[in-house]
């Protein structure tokens, strides 16, 4: 008469390590989620704006551009920049990295416009390995 002594599973025998333990984890998971959605989001708004299209278009069209990078000329990386909205009218700062097949460059716009009608102040392409600028806008010119 031997009685079977019923054993535990592994969950009882382990629930006040694997809770807390799980807690975190799942929490972790959370910010790491919400941290890519924001910056998934960011990165499109940036994409989608007007200025954006703008500048890429300016850029894809200059002889000189095309000259020094090849074509086709494409996003590299990252977009960076800042962008607000006030009273109607959207501002933009933003730096494009971009690139072909023979080289890389970032171009730099500085505008504010209200949707497809945009003034800018800036749109330039930096190159990185010569320095050169090219200025995209008649009106940028140095002087």
């Amino acid at each position: 008469m031997e009685d079977h002594i019923q054993r535990k599973g592994w969950f009882a025998r382990n629930w006040k390590w694997v809770v807390p333990t799980g807690g975190c984890l799942l929490g972790i998971i959370l910010i790491i989620v919400f941290a890519g959605s924001l910056f998934f989001g960011i990165s499109s708004m940036m994409t989608d704006s007007q200025a954006y299209k703008d500048s890429m278009e300016a850029v894809q069209s200059n002889e000189e551009v095309i000259s020094i990078l090849g074509e086709p000329i494409e996003t590299n990386g990252t977009n960076g920049g800042n962008f607000g909205y006030r009273n109607g009218v959207s501002s933009a700062e933003l730096s494009i990295p971009i690139k072909g097949p023979n080289g890389e460059a970032t171009i730099f716009v500085v505008g504010e416009g209200t949707d497809d009608n945009w003034t800018y102040e800036t749109m330039e392409v930096h190159f990185e390995d010569s320095n050169d600028i090219i200025y995209l806008l008649d009106d940028s010119l140095p002087e």
